[in-house]
């Protein structure tokens, strides 16, 4: 056993606090918000504060760098940084800033940045407070939120500020944190090291979240190196079981971008589509615990909902979508519990694939130049000249029916009396089959 080295004791200052960047040239991610003459890098730029003082809402999933973009930009313009939490500070908290702010402004000719985290969490009349302020010039407001600030901001204070969107790190971007922060001075200063499977499997569990994949790296660190040899002049190595000890999180093959990826989605979908509600659940729980982009799973629940239930439950298609606003709008990992709902209905909905399987015929017989001409009745009647080539001429207007239904040809002549929907006995399709056969047989004359 050895002392574990003075970053990883106890007490210390946590790594993903230590590796903060001091400038955005250091921040990983978030290209898209950074480039030459974006908001953010004239706010970081602008040290006379002459220009660059617009504020800033930032948008984005936990972990995706909105506290340290705040930070990075009060440190490279040499601005006054204050920072709240609305989780602790109130309308009082809020109005001393401004107090404060306007008095460095007219004293010192220095400008504030107020960044205020979590900014959800702040009432409608807190919110209000921070109005004067942001429209006065006499703070520079960066503010961090989670939750989707067209629901939970004011408009007032929307319409004074930017939206910016952060998005999830890439697996590069986390790559390059953990590289750094292995090596760097302010982090584990090359205390250990740390294999090639570890590495990708820190990237896998932080999902794109640069906090939670600097504090595994810490903790899986901290762990080899108590348990590493004391005779043993090279560093301790973290390897992928150390991290899964370390973060006490099972590991699982899975690699988004490999075979296990696509053979689990496969069971997956086959799951739902065989109705074996208990296997579809247990492979979303899989991708999710992978680290799955949630997302992705959403739209195969949705491809799902439309190819394997069909119209033998049209209101799964409804839930499946629902489910993928709701993991939009609230995220994870509480997103997990609308995606297992619209598994859970979908798994035990009936099934039928003959929506999809028409859509596919028909597109095969286009493809194959099997479609003919319009019929003439079915044309378009309403452009000049139209009715003197006889467009329109000969339609029946089905309202003008007492059934709602007219004989009639729609088909072109080539595909006259083609059938490419062919409901089942399933579920709701049964009822569209009875009904589809009397609509069948009133606009066929027969």
């Amino acid at each position: 056993m050895v002392d574990a080295p003075l970053g990883l004791r106890s007490g210390a200052t946590p790594l993903a606090v230590r590796m903060r960047p001091t400038s955005l040239d250091d921040v990983a991610g978030q290209r898209h918000l950074l480039g030459p003459g974006s908001p953010l890098v004239s706010l970081a730029t602008d040290t006379s504060g002459e220009r660059g003082s617009v504020s800033v809402i930032l948008w984005g999933p936990p972990g995706t760098g909105k506290t340290t973009l705040a930070q990075a930009i009060a440190h490279s313009s040499g601005r006054n940084f204050v920072e709240l939490s609305a989780v602790n500070a109130g309308v009082k908290d809020v109005r001393q800033v401004m107090v404060d702010a306007m008095s460095k402004r007219d004293l010192y000719g220095i400008s504030t940045v107020l960044f205020l985290d979590e900014i959800h969490r702040f009432t409608k009349a807190q919110q209000d407070a921070l109005l004067p302020g942001v429209e006065n010039g006499w703070v520079i407001l960066v503010a961090a939120t989670t939750e989707n600030p067209s629901f939970s901001v004011i408009s007032p204070l929307l319409s004074r500020s930017l939206l910016l969107t952060l998005e999830p790190l890439s697996d590069d971007d986390l790559g390059i944190l953990i590289d750094r922060a292995v090596s760097d001075d302010r982090g584990l200063a090359g205390s250990v090291t740390v294999d090639d499977e570890a590495r990708s499997t820190l990237i896998r569990l932080a999902s794109g979240d640069a906090r939670r994949a600097l504090t595994a790296l810490e903790a899986a660190a901290l762990s080899a190196a108590s348990t590493a040899d004391i005779e043993d002049d090279e560093p301790p190595v973290v390897t992928a079981q150390i991290v899964a000890s370390a973060v006490d999180r099972a590991l699982l093959r899975y690699d988004r971008n490999g075979d296990e990826h696509y053979d689990v989605i496969s069971a997956f979908i086959k799951s739902v589509r065989g109705s074996d509600v208990d296997a579809a659940i247990h492979y979303l729980a899989r991708m999710i615990e992978a680290g799955e982009d949630p997302r992705f799973i959403a739209r195969r629940i949705i491809v799902s909902a439309a190819e394997d239930i069909g119209m033998a439950d049209p209101q799964a298609l409804v839930i499946a979508v629902a489910a993928a606003d709701a993991v939009q709008f609230i995220g994870m990992p509480e997103g997990r519990i609308p995606l297992a709902e619209a598994v859970t209905y979908l798994a035990t909905a009936p099934k039928s694939n003959r929506s999809y399987l028409a859509i596919d015929q028909a597109i095969a017989d286009v493809r194959a130049g099997d479609f003919g001409r319009v019929p003439a009745p079915m044309r378009d009647a309403h452009y000049p000249g139209a009715k003197r080539l006889g467009h329109g001429k000969g339609y029946r207007y089905a309202h003008d029916s007492d059934l709602g239904v007219v004989a009639q040809q729609y088909l072109p002549d080539a595909l006259k009396g083609t059938e490419y929907y062919r409901p089942t006995e399933h579920g709701y399709e049964r009822d569209v089959a009875a009904r589809l056969a009397k609509l069948r047989r009133i606009t066929r004359g027969e």
